[in-house]
C-alpha cells in the first residue's frame, strides 16, 4: 500500500511539472503598422482571447526588421512562449524563425506569409486572406455597378493602385484585373499605377501620376490593395475636379474606408470588401495559446474571405459581425 501511495505521489509530481497553466502563458502579438485600424483591431480581438483564456498578451509594433528581431529578444526576456506576427518584410522569415527556435518559441504568422531563401513560402502556421477571391469579387462588383449606371466603356477607365512587392496584396489587384477582363471590360482601358507605400499619401501620388497620363478618361472604376489605396485615389480625383458620380471605387479593408459612408454628401467610395479582423486577432491568439498549453498544433494554412458592403447595408453588417466599434 505504501509503495502504491509513493508511486501515485511521484506521478502527481511529474504531471504537475508538465502541466502549463494559463496564467503562466505569455504570448506576443507583433504587427508591422500599429497605427492602422486593421492592426489595432487585431490587437483588440487578440486581447479578448487573452481575457477569455487567462494568458498575457504582449503587443509590440515592429515596423522594420531591426525592431522585429529586437522585439523577439524582448519577448524572450519576459518569458513569452510564442508570438503571432505580421512581419514588415516576408523575407525576414528565416531570421525570425531562427530567433524563435533559439528561444524555443512557437510562431503563428498572420496576414503576410514568410518567404524562405528559395523564394517559396515557409512551412509555418499561417492565417491570411483568400486574396485572389476577394480581388476577383471586387472586379465583379465594379463591373456590375458600371453596367447599372449604363456607362460607355469607351470613355471609362479602370485604375488599380498596386503594390506588387507583397504577394498577398498583389493577388488582390491581379484578381480584380482578371475579373474585369473575364466579364468583358476592355483590357486596354485597365491602368495600374504602383504606390511606394500602402497608405493614403502613397496612393494619392500613384493615382495623380495615372490621372495625368490618362487625362482623356471621363469616368473611373477604382480598385487597390486596401481601403487606404482607394481613399488616396479619391482625394487625387477630387483635386482634379472629377465628380463623385463619375467614380465607382471599391475598397478592401476592416473599416477605414467605411468612414466615407458617414459623410452626408456621397463620394466616389461605392463599396468595400469588408474583411473581418476578429478571426485574425482572436483566433490566431487562441490557436497559439492552445498550441502552447495543450500541444494542439494549428493548421498550416487558414484563409478568410471578404463581404461586399455598401452605404445602404454597412451598419447592419457591422452589427451582425460585432464590429460597430470600428467606425465610432
Amino acid at each position: 500500500m505504501k509503495k502504491l501511495v509513493a508511486l501515485l505521489l511521484v506521478g502527481l509530481v511529474v504531471l504537475s511539472a508538465t502541466v502549463v497553466f494559463a496564467e503562466d502563458i505569455k504570448i506576443g502579438f507583433l504587427v508591422k503598422m500599429p497605427e492602422e485600424l486593421w492592426f489595432q483591431n487585431e490587437w483588440k480581438y487578440g486581447q479578448q482571447a487573452a481575457d477569455k483564456y487567462g494568458f498575457e498578451l504582449i503587443k509590440i509594433g515592429t515596423p522594420d526588421g531591426s525592431k522585429t528581431l529586437s522585439a523577439i529578444d524582448n519577448l524572450a526576456a519576459k518569458g513569452a512562449q510564442g508570438f503571432v506576427i505580421c512581419t514588415p518584410d516576408v523575407r525576414l522569415g528565416p531570421a525570425i524563425m531562427a530567433k524563435a527556435e533559439q528561444y524555443g518559441m512557437k510562431v503563428f504568422t498572420v496576414d503576410d506569409q514568410f518567404v524562405g531563401p528559395d523564394g517559396n513560402f515557409m512551412d509555418v502556421p499561417y492565417m491570411g486572406l483568400s486574396a485572389s477571391a476577394i480581388g476577383y469579387n471586387v472586379g465583379e462588383e465594379l463591373y456590375k455597378e458600371f453596367q447599372n449606371r449604363g456607362w460607355d466603356a469607351a470613355e471609362t477607365g479602370a485604375l488599380g493602385i498596386t503594390f506588387d512587392e507583397l504577394n498577398t496584396v498583389k493577388e488582390r489587384t491581379d484578381g480584380t484585373i482578371k475579373a474585369l477582363i473575364d466579364v468583358g471590360f476592355p483590357e486596354a482601358n485597365i491602368f495600374t499605377s504602383p504606390e511606394k507605400t500602402t497608405d493614403i499619401p502613397g496612393a494619392f501620388d500613384a493615382a495623380s501620376t495615372a490621372l495625368t497620363q490618362h487625362a482623356d478618361v471621363k469616368k473611373w472604376l477604382v480598385f487597390s490593395v486596401n481601403d487606404e489605396g482607394i481613399l488616396g485615389s479619391l482625394r487625387a480625383m477630387e483635386d482634379r475636379g472629377i465628380a463623385a458620380d463619375d467614380i465607382i471605387a471599391i475598397g478592401i479593408g476592416a473599416g477605414t474606408g467605411l468612414m466615407e459612408f458617414k459623410k452626408e454628401q456621397k463620394t466616389g467610395y461605392f463599396a468595400s470588401s469588408l474583411i473581418n479582423p476578429y478571426r485574425h486577432g482572436f483566433e490566431t491568439a487562441e490557436l497559439l495559446y492552445k498550441w502552447i498549453k495543450d500541444g494542439e498544433e494549428p493548421e498550416k494554412d487558414i484563409r478568410t474571405t471578404g463581404m461586399i458592403v455598401t452605404r445602404e447595408n454597412y451598419m447592419q453588417v457591422l452589427k451582425d459581425l460585432g464590429l460597430e466599434s470600428v467606425i465610432e
